[in-house]
């Protein structure tokens, strides 16, 4: 047993920190460092040995994406603060100014830690025959190939570009890469200095034939062929750079047309200002001075890397091709359940509730739901949540199938969901081509909701079917993100449904819900009551304890009322993935809070809260809950987010005691949290058996998809080894 079973390991011994006061903005951790910590963890997947090779090449991708985002947007927005003079300080006490600062170190060591990372990959790839080359690798066969690819697949997209009073400098669009060229004229020496951006269109690896895998970065296919793009000119130096800019939407409050406003702000976005430039090591004081002085920015926002700039491309290597250095196959489940009635959807609901747990259970059970009320002829009205979807999304589909049948259509798509507002804008026009209802929700809340409703006659009544869910309506992300489906034909969830549509699309609060918590309206006063209920039940001297999971913790009214609880003698474990401000284990403090994050296979991303309820956990009478919200303030304060109580005794075991139990059990991709903020993984000897939770439920039904299971008939936590 180690102490990253939460489920069996007692609480740790309570530490005291040095000079630290329980009452001081020191309480909470800040949130900017606790991403960079959780993007360390990413990081250190791309060099765990129990990771394949190419899916660690992933981990790597991804930590460098993450850092991209990271910058385009919370970095940019303290920036912005800093700039502006404003010296409020984050719930931790840290001014935007301070904040950055400690970013800024920070971040510059992941950079380099990637740099060395993908040293060592590199080496390993190269001993299972994927190389990626350099110049020198090349033989007189390779350069004939790629003077053909450099012609026809290349050549007619590029863009060189001049440095002189001719030739202004160009716009560079975030997360745009170039090269910068010193060049000097054959004929009489003079210099020239010169852009040729990198085009995003084309692949960054250009594949090489011969034994193995062969690739040649793109800007080194570049580079040799200067003299194709550069006539007469020698090329003296060189050097690539990257521009991330700031990425934060500004929409007028007042706008008439929401949609055309977004469509504005989101050409706005690709000329933000410029947060952070990465470039190649090497570059000539002049050239660099030029570009810096362009792009306005200072050697604060400036990185120089010792290797590869836009680490992100690296997915382009996770090879297909080489099914043996990846995650061993994996299909979805279809439930029993749904298969014992032949795959109708709403006999399966009607027979009892079913909770799916993506992506062990096919997301294309929310697909299947949603196509079947299109094409059922006693369906009148389906209304649906939409955030995020994927380009060509099969939900719109079935949507627009079922307008276009003169079906009820009210589809709810919100316009400010961060990098997906352009495909939001151009799913809604879809959707209104169609002949539904499409409406965008409120200008200063987001709408992270995840609910669809379908309305079918049945005799003379109509009965409502409601899917909630904790995660997006998107097939692509439902693979790898583990996520909660709730379908159900109850009446008040479903009646809580319509009330929250009604809100969305007529701004009446709604009143009476029966199972159902709203952001920003009675969410968080419910969170913050059925903790301080757990409270009471401590002092009234019986089991108290609460299990959450969530991606991020960082609202100061939950974190100061989790404290209050724990010096009440409430347990409290929790599993965040992401961000924490809650610091976990100290004397007098949180000496019955801890805390950990799993970093595995799939991305984890349900949200769960299980109140013992006088009872401990896990119980038949604890109350647990699935939502759409993190315990952020801006999900409990500024977007619309549900929480739904769920009564339904098998289900209910299915989240206690299968889909919590086995992530507080999970030790193989767990790492615990320190009263100091750092994680630390624990330390498992090698043989040594290890439960993973994504193994578990790979290799185990969800329990209320089983045709027969009932309450009773959890599985047990184990699995098999590898």
């Amino acid at each position: 047993m180690t102490n990253a079973d939460f489920l069996q390991a007692d609480f740790a011994t309570p530490r005291e920190l040095p000079d630290f006061d329980p009452a001081s903005p020191a309480r909470f951790f800040n949130r900017e460092l606790s991403w960079l910590g959780f993007n360390w963890r990413v990081l250190e997947e791309a060099e765990n040995p129990r990771v394949p090779l190419l899916e660690r090449l992933r981990f790597l991708s991804i930590s460098a994406g993450n850092l991209d985002e990271f910058y385009t947007v919370r970095v940019a927005g303290l920036r912005e603060l800093a700039l502006a003079g404003n010296s409020t300080p984050a719930a931790d006490g840290l001014s935007p100014a301070e904040q950055l600062v400690l970013i800024n170190e920070d971040a510059r060591n992941l950079l380099g830690e990637q740099q060395r990372v993908l040293t060592g990959l590199k080496a390993e790839m190269e001993a299972q025959g994927i190389t990626i080359l350099s110049p020198d690798d090349l033989t007189n066969s390779d350069r004939a190939h790629l003077a053909e690819v450099f012609l026809s697949r290349v050549f007619a997209v590029l863009s060189p570009l001049a440095i002189d009073p001719a030739h202004p400098f160009p716009f560079i669009p975030n997360m745009g890469y170039a090269l910068a060229l010193q060049l000097e004229r054959k004929s009489d020496k003079r210099s020239l200095q010169a852009l040729l951006p990198i085009p995003a269109q084309i692949d960054r690896f250009v594949a090489l034939p011969g034994t193995g895998h062969r690739f040649l970065p793109l800007e080194e296919l570049l580079v040799l062929h200067i003299p194709d793009l550069f006539p007469g000119y020698k090329l003296k130096a060189h050097f690539g750079f990257r521009v991330l800019r700031d990425s934060d939407l500004e929409v007028e409050d007042e706008a008439e047309d929401l949609v055309r406003e977004f469509e504005v702000a989101l050409k706005r976005r690709r000329r933000g200002e410029v947060v952070r430039l990465t470039h190649s090591a090497g570059a000539p004081k002049t050239l660099k001075d030029v570009i810096m002085r362009e792009l306005g920015v200072t050697e604060a926002e400036v990185i120089e890397l010792d290797g590869m700039v836009g680490i992100s491309d690296l997915s382009e290597l996770v090879l297909d091709a080489r099914p043996d250095l990846l995650w061993p196959s994996f299909t979805p489940r279809v439930p029993e359940r749904v298969t014992d009635f032949e795959g109708d959807m709403f006999t399966a609901i009607r027979q009892k509730d079913m909770l799916l747990h993506h992506p062990y259970e096919t997301f294309d059970m929310v697909v299947r739901f949603l196509q079947q009320a299109a094409r059922d002829p006693d369906v009148v009205a389906i209304k649906q949540t939409l955030y995020r979807t994927s380009k060509k999304s099969p939900i719109v589909e079935a949507l627009c199938e079922a307008a276009e049948d003169g079906k009820s259509v009210t589809a709810l798509v919100e316009l400010k969901a961060r990098f997906d507002e352009a495909a939001n804008i151009r799913q809604s026009r879809r959707l209104e081509r169609a002949g539904a209802h499409v409406v965008y929700g409120f200008l200063d809340l987001k709408t992270h909701a995840k609910i669809s409703t379908v309305v079918r006659r049945e005799g003379d009544e109509l009965v409502t079917y409601t899917h909630y869910g904790t995660g997006n309506y998107h097939p692509g992300t439902a693979r790898i993100y583990t996520d909660l489906s709730l379908f159900t034909c109850d009446a008040k969830l479903g009646r809580d449904a319509t009330k929250v549509f009604n809100f969305l699309s007529g701004y009446a609060p709604p009143e009476d819900l029966g199972n159902l918590a709203i952001s920003p309206i009675t969410l968080k006063p419910r969170l913050l009551d059925m903790i301080a209920a757990e409270a009471r039940h401590a002092a009234a001297g019986k089991p108290a304890e609460i299990w959450a999971k969530m991606n991020s913790l960082i609202d100061s009214e939950v974190i100061d009322a989790l404290y209050a609880a724990s010096q009440a003698g409430v347990k409290i474990s929790l599993v965040i993935r992401g961000i924490c401000g809650v610091r976990p284990g100290i004397k007098g403090l949180s000496e019955n809070i801890r805390v950990k994050s799993i970093v595995g296979r799939f991305l984890e991303h349900s949200r769960i809260v299980c109140f013992g309820n006088g009872h401990g956990l896990p119980s038949k009478k604890a109350r647990v809950f699935i939502s759409s919200a993190d315990w952020m303030g801006r999900n409990l304060n500024r977007r619309v987010e549900t929480l739904v109580e769920i009564e339904n005794a098998t289900v209910k075991a299915q989240i206690v005691s299968q889909v919590m139990a086995a992530n507080l059990a999970d030790v193989a991709q767990s790492w615990v949290m320190g009263p100091e903020g750092k994680f630390t993984r624990p330390d498992v000897p090698e043989g040594t058996f290890a439960f993973n939770c994504h193994r578990f439920f790979m290799e185990n039904p969800s329990l209320s998809g089983r045709g027969s299971a009932g309450a009773s008939d959890v599985p047990k936590l184990t699995h098999t080894e590898d």
